[in-house]
């Protein structure tokens, strides 16, 4: 079977409801505007550290492969995904993510020394390092720390070293604790994401109907609304439901996605997401 599954049979050039990050099919809604403008202020203001967070499938990575497709050639960036770890472990990771080699037996401080070496050698050549953490939520306080350790290799007025946090809303809490003041200093620019609304998500569902190569109304509008209702405007969820329901209408040779189908998907409980509310675990 192929790939793209149900494309075809709705004229599509491929499947517009994929799971997988896509700087592609980004919908540019009036916060995800918001949240990359933050992205590139940071990056650009030489901010030590910028925070962008949210809930899960809100669309943070995909922000970031966004970034990262207009990084030009006097950025060298480091991303690392999913580090966990304290003293030492993290550095390990930001040292791997700039193509550093690791040495066996080779202490805390003559890696942080290396390190510092490096950037120092970056700067002199005209290119400033970006180490972004994704799902930074992971991070213990002790590893936090560390990182907010990193950004004192910075000197006078010289950034030589930027750090890009992103995570869930508890990595916002976490920093925002009392015990976290030093650090939370650093934060120059900082941005949440929240779901999309009704609105938003039907503009959304078209969006990326029609960069599939549709006309955005292979999803009736009322299906979106419900799409809506039942994922609370998160973009992950949506694309998922959406997904199956245009597998369910493709299986019943319809050509339009409407609200009944839509129903059956929920009602025959393959919409793994059903039924999440804000504060539950995805």
């Amino acid at each position: 079977m192929s790939q793209d599954m149900y494309a075809g049979f709705f004229g599509l050039s491929k499947r517009p409801f994929t799971l997988v990050p896509d700087p592609e099919f980004l919908f540019w809604s009036p916060q995800h505007r918001r949240a990359f403008a933050v992205l590139e202020f940071g990056v650009m203001s030489r901010a030590p550290i910028t925070l962008i967070t949210g809930a899960v499938g809100a669309g943070k990575t995909t922000l970031l492969h966004s970034l990262l497709s207009r990084i030009t050639s006097e950025l060298r960036v480091g991303l690392i995904s999913n580090a966990q770890g304290d003293r030492g472990e993290l550095l390990q990771w930001a040292m791997n993510s700039l193509g550093m080699e690791l040495r066996d037996g080779e202490s805390y401080v003559q890696m942080f020394n290396r390190l510092q070496e490096q950037l120092v050698a970056d700067y002199a050549a005209g290119r400033r390092v970006v180490l972004i953490f994704d799902e930074a939520q992971n991070l213990s306080k002790r590893g936090l720390e560390e990182l907010r350790m990193f950004t004192n290799i910075n000197s006078n007025q010289d950034e030589l070293v930027q750090l890009i946090l992103v995570g869930q809303p508890e990595l916002r809490d976490l920093i925002r604790s009392p015990d976290m003041r030093q650090l939370a200093q650093r934060v120059a620019a900082n941005f949440h994401l929240e779901a999309l609304d009704q609105e938003s998500t039907v503009e959304c569902i078209a969006h990326r109907l029609k960069l599939a190569g549709g006309t955005g109304g292979e999803i009736a509008p009322e299906a979106a609304a419900l799409v809506f209702e039942a994922t609370e405007g998160v973009p992950r969820l949506i694309n998922q439901l959406c997904d199956l329901a245009m597998l369910y209408a493709w299986s019943d040779n319809q050509t339009v996605v409407t609200k009944q189908v839509v129903q059956r998907v929920l009602d025959d409980g393959v919409f793994f997401g059903g039924g999440v509310r804000e504060g539950e675990t995805i």
